[in-house]
């Protein structure tokens, strides 16, 4: 890895709950995180504590720490417990001399991160208690907001449209762009939608037209020209329409026309619905990698153990 190099690796892609079995193996079952190395140096970043990070910290523990201390900062999308379950789970949290800077928004106010985070290392939850661990652990509560993380390394963040806050990220490192939005749906009217059941002020409908179209646009330039644009892509369209929305999760669709419309180079579909298997998930990767990639865009979907370097 030269020292202009930032690599991704999938540990985890699948949404809701972690579902591994002999229907998951091609695509994987657990739940989000993505592991960053940046440079020469190898800079440790990771996005999210889903299951995935289980494996990422055995992994981390075998070839790592040899090494020296392990050392990284974990950008948590948001505290919904698909995102934060394997956290107790890290091995390196065990291992003296660890040091993890936890980033991510908090909905509560009277409940910080580190609360909502280690509050999983209860008795009542598990056997081991949060003062118990080993690890240095610091936490940062976000806003949207641009950081300036060292080593060349930047990350600015974008609240996404979902049933909790929940923060987009765009990484930037060496001409290079990755942004991830996990968990989102489309922005859209809220008063179109009452309409169906009220009848609602003409003023209020314009006003949440316009405020949806500020969203998309504001989404849109948050990942314009971005390398690599990592999207929830939970459902089609025609299941977000009949029963999904307001679920917090995007159609594939619409993840393709807003990669499309940013200018993205290469589209991850991620965030799998865990009721869908390897068959239904490949039938349709191919059927968007054919009828919307193009010399503009490429499509692929999201899958344990893949890799990406820019």
């Amino acid at each position: 890895m030269n020292d202009k190099q930032m690599r991704i690796r999938f540990w985890g892609v699948r949404g809701s709950i972690a579902c591994p079995g002999p229907d998951t193996v091609i695509y994987g079952g657990n739940t989000s995180c993505l592991e960053l190395r940046f440079g020469e140096q190898k800079r440790l970043i990771i996005v999210d504590a889903g299951s995935g990070i289980r494996p990422l910290g055995n992994h981390l523990t075998r070839n790592d720490l040899k090494n020296g201390p392990i050392r990284a900062d974990i950008f948590l999308t948001h505290t919904h417990w698909d995102h934060i379950m394997g956290f107790p789970f890290f091995s390196p949290i065990y291992i003296p001399g660890t040091e993890l800077h936890i980033y991510g928004p908090v909905t509560f106010e009277d409940e910080p991160l580190e609360e909502i985070v280690g509050g999983q290392l209860r008795y009542r939850y598990f056997p081991v208690m949060y003062s118990e661990l080993s690890a240095k652990i610091t936490y940062h509560h976000l806003v949207e907001s641009r950081l300036d993380l060292g080593d060349g390394i930047t990350v600015t963040t974008k609240f996404l449209n979902h049933t909790l806050l929940c923060l987009g990220y765009r990484f930037e490192y060496q001409d290079k762009v990755l942004c991830t939005a996990f968990d989102t749906e489309p922005f859209r009217n809220f008063f179109t939608d009452m309409a169906k059941l009220d009848d609602p002020d003409p003023a209020l409908v314009e006003r949440g037209a316009a405020a949806a179209q500020e969203e998309r646009i504001k989404l849109s330039k948050f990942f314009n020209g971005a390398d690599v644009l990592v999207h929830d892509a939970q459902f089609t369209r025609k299941e977000y329409e009949q029963s999904k929305k307001g679920w917090g999760h995007s159609p594939m669709e619409d993840a393709v026309e807003t990669a499309l419309a940013a200018g993205v180079k290469k589209l991850i579909l991620f965030h799998h619905d865990p009721l869908r298997n390897d068959s239904e998930l490949s039938a349709l990767e191919e059927k968007y990698c054919r009828e919307w990639a193009s010399e503009r865009l490429e499509i692929v979907a999201a899958k344990e153990g893949m890799e990406i370097i820019l």
